[in-house]
């Protein structure tokens, strides 16, 4: 009895069994074709809103002081930040000295440089000069 039913139920003509083929392939590709649009808009209107070129995202940016040019293409920065002491509340300075690669060797000693985190450049470089803020007097 069982089986007498499932062959009721697969017993569909070809020309039928085509045309279920064809709505479901001409839906997937209408969906397919509204999502290419989409994104396509999307992506312009990112573009437009930034103005500039596109920056990675989640790339660390630092402020500081060169102390050192001498390398070629590598420079020194020292990063000084203030920090809260946890109990005594008092602020007091931390530093940290950066290697950071400089493609032309356009900085010297003393000026004050923007440097972006970047791919591993050498055991000790993993920052790139980003623009130079201010040059030594």
């Amino acid at each position: 009895m069982m089986m007498q039913e499932d062959l009721d139920q697969n017993n569909s003509t070809p020309a039928e069994e085509t045309e279920n083929v064809e709505e479901t392939t001409g839906a997937a590709t209408e969906e397919v074709a509204a999502d290419e649009v989409d994104t396509t808009v999307a992506v312009e209107a990112t573009a437009d809103d930034k103005g500039t070129e596109e920056r990675v995202p989640h790339r660390k940016v630092r402020t500081g002081l060169v102390v050192s040019d001498k390398m070629d293409k590598s420079i020194v920065v020292l990063v000084t930040r203030r920090v809260k002491h946890p109990l005594y509340n008092k602020y007091y300075f931390k530093s940290k000295k950066y290697m950071a690669h400089d493609e032309e060797n356009d900085c010297g000693m003393g000026d004050t440089v923007r440097i972006a985190e970047t791919r591993p450049m050498s055991a000790r470089k993993r920052w790139a000069l980003e623009t130079i803020v201010e040059r030594a007097k």
